[in-house]
């Protein structure tokens, strides 16, 4: 993607002071539900920011306000020096905003949807034709940009529904689950632009259920648990909080894998996490000796190990220990 591209006469977030966002005690009700329960974030310029939480933990509301699509109940935000509830409007000439699904118009191709959009934006007829151009080469569109979106693979469609959120160059960017539903190529190419965005100064807040996007991605990571922030960090400091022994087994016979869960929490009096993808089970042992006298319970028990190993937390089982549950259990949606 050429980053020449991404700039234009609009603000630009180089011109703002950090932080880009700073949100302080927000809240946010559904009924009876409390989405949002007093969060506090601050969100540096320039930096691409991950939320992390469960199903239902609030991620998608928490964009949602800060993008002025939801009203708090309670609590202030700034927002590039814009006050979210006196200024939405301020608010909404420097952000831009990707939800967990396209927003384009199927029957028509790449380019009139850009066209369409930059017209609405306020771009003259020629500037409006250079600008969905320039968008579509930088999203590598070109060769697909007279065929309709309907047309399009998963992959694709979200490259154009991103580039539609840049039409006029934000200073802040709001991608809620950008990756979700592509496949592993598709993914690396959306996360490559991603990384060209924050370099030329876009601040991105994304929310996700990939794990290793968050790792790939995100200097900082928040982890918000029934409407609450639980924990904050860059990936290594979220792993250092939760200690660095962690016990992984691999199980030969995956219909034992609850009578080894029980032996090997029984031994180290911790819970023990299962690897929804086989029988695989993850613990924290405090000391090497602790760890050997539960894989010799194991063995004596007469089950048999596939694989063994220690080694530092994945980002996974920092995740599990902070709330109880692995992100693999998330699905995607949200409380809305």
């Amino acid at each position: 993607m050429n980053d020449a591209v991404l700039t234009n006469q609009t603000v630009t977030a180089q011109k703002i002071a950090p932080p880009a966002i700073s949100v302080r005690g927000l809240v946010k009700h559904f009924g009876d539900v409390k989405a949002l329960d007093g969060i506090d974030l601050d969100v540096p310029s320039g930096m691409i920011f991950a939320i992390l939480g469960p199903n239902g933990a609030g991620k998608t509301t928490l964009i949602r306000v800060l993008a002025t699509l939801l009203s708090p109940d309670a609590g202030s935000a700034d927002v590039m020096g814009h006050d979210l509830v006196a200024d939405p409007q301020g608010v909404r000439g420097v952000i831009a905003m990707t939800g967990q699904f396209a927003s384009l118009d199927e029957d028509l191709t790449g380019r009139e949807n850009l066209l369409m959009l930059a017209r609405l934006w306020g771009f003259a007829g020629q500037a409006a034709k250079r600008r969905a151009d320039e968008l579509l080469a930088a999203f590598d569109l070109s060769d697909a940009a007279k065929k309709q979106v309907k047309s399009y693979s998963g992959g694709m469609r979200r490259r154009l529904d991103i580039a539609a959120s840049l039409v006029v160059t934000p200073g802040i960017l709001f991608l809620d689950e950008p990756t979700t539903g592509l496949d592993p190529k598709a993914r690396q190419g959306v996360w490559r632009m991603i990384r060209q965005l924050a370099q030329s100064g876009v601040t991105v807040l994304l929310t996700t259920q990939y794990l290793e996007e968050a790792d790939q991605l995100a200097a900082r990571i928040a982890v918000i648990d029934h409407g609450r922030k639980i924990a904050e960090g860059t990936s290594r400091e979220l792993k250092a909080e939760i200690g660095s022994g962690f016990l992984h087994v691999a199980l030969a016979d995956q219909a034992r894998l609850d009578e080894a869960a029980d032996i090997l929490e029984a031994r180290l009096g911790n819970s023990v996490q299962r690897n929804a993808e086989g029988a695989q089970l993850s613990v924290v042992a405090e000391t090497p000796q602790a760890a050997n006298e539960a894989l010799a319970a194991l063995i004596a028990g007469g089950i048999e190990l596939a694989d063994f190993s220690m080694g530092s937390p994945s980002l996974d089982e920092v995740f599990f220990a902070l709330t109880g549950q692995g992100l693999e259990d998330e699905k995607q949606g949200e409380e809305e």
